[in-house]
């Protein structure tokens, strides 16, 4: 659930199939004619190191520039130290503004009873199932929606009131439903269809039942869920300005062609720094805890990130939804803090006791 994240994989996507605009507000075009930004801070926690949407003005730092002929879209533009504008098609203040308001959303639920958080990850279920149920009809595959919402609920609630245990077993319980919701429509394509059930099942409810288990930590739970949160966030900032300023060699050109190496070593650092931090502070653990703590989370939202990019991919989506205003879909904004919650959980399960 990344709230302010400056770019995401469905910017490169509008970079790669919208025309660049053109006249008197237009930015100028770099020298390889790409019309590519060299670097990203996107939707992977500390993966991406492009930069927000930007289309028009002149001058380095951050202005308003007009798009367009007739100059009457407006937009806020940031520019590279060298004056080259940023662009991936993203309205920042728009998506700063949807950004903190989810944030504000998550904190009410959090405070002071932790239990209604439970309402936000079942709702978050319920968005992300029909998200990918969209993108998947598109290419002919078939969701057990009905086992997949009722059973996707239900294990966020026993992840919160009985822990790890009784989350496998609502997933055990969700599966068999949902491969045997399947067989009614008989044997054509059910293999297509059970490993969608399948993957649909892992990648959202269950991944979001690990939140559950930070929160229902007994003592701190709050603390660890915020922890985590702030982490993966901080490798958002981390690898942004890191890619805006140094981003220069791709990490992965073929999945997400604006990440670079640069962005990540500063999701890398924005990450070990908050880790000591908050750990520290908020969970009375060690600094070095903290640092891998860190480590793990940018590593899995790495990984998250190139995930739900090639999911996009696969499906020729832009973008997952549209859920968030200047965000695109809810996936598209937790994809990385899906395969980071349980990394975190484990961590600080067993280094922060």
């Amino acid at each position: 659930m990344t709230f302010i994240e400056p770019g995401s994989e469905q910017d490169d996507d509008r970079a790669r199939h919208d025309p660049p605009p053109t006249g008197p507000g237009a930015p100028e075009e770099p020298e390889d004619g790409s019309g590519r930004p060299e670097g990203r801070a996107g939707s992977g926690a500390g993966s991406s190191d492009e930069a927000p949407a930007p289309d028009g003005g002149a001058g380095g730092g951050a202005a308003l520039g007009a798009e367009g002929d007739d100059g009457a879209r407006q937009r806020f533009v940031l520019h590279k130290p060298d004056g080259e504008p940023v662009r991936t098609g993203r309205n920042l203040p728009l998506a700063i503004a949807s950004g903190v308001a989810l944030g504000a959303l998550v904190l009410l639920s959090i405070y002071p009873f932790s239990a209604g958080f439970v309402a936000i990850t079942a709702a978050a279920t319920l968005i992300c199932l029909r998200e990918l149920n969209r993108g998947l009809d598109a290419k002919g595959g078939r969701l057990a929606v009905w086992p997949l919402a009722l059973g996707g609920a239900a294990m966020q609630v026993c992840a919160y009131f009985g822990g790890a245990e009784w989350l496998v077993g609502a997933t055990a319980l969700t599966a068999i439903a949902a491969l045997s919701w399947r067989l009614r429509d008989g044997a054509e394509g059910y293999v297509r269809d059970a490993g969608a059930n399948l993957l649909t099942l892992l990648y959202v409810p269950f991944l979001l039942g690990t939140w559950q288990l930070l929160i229902a930590t007994p003592g701190d739970g709050q603390e660890r869920l915020i922890a985590f949160i702030l982490v993966t966030i901080s490798s958002d900032i981390g690898g942004y300005f890191a890619g805006i300023l140094m981003g220069r060699h791709k990490m992965a050109p073929v999945i997400s062609p604006n990440k670079t190496w640069e962005g990540f070593g500063g999701s890398v650092l924005a990450c070990m720094l908050a880790g000591g931090l908050t750990v520290a502070l908020m969970l009375d653990g060690p600094v070095w805890a903290g640092a891998v703590l860190g480590v793990a989370v940018v590593l899995a939202a790495t990984v998250g990130d190139l995930i739900e990019s090639l999911l996009k991919r696969d499906l020729g989506l832009k973008d997952m939804g549209r859920f968030m205003p200047g965000h695109g879909g809810l996936l598209d904004r937790v994809d990385s803090l899906l395969i980071a919650g349980p990394v975190a959980w484990v961590v600080l399960t067993l280094l922060v006791p």
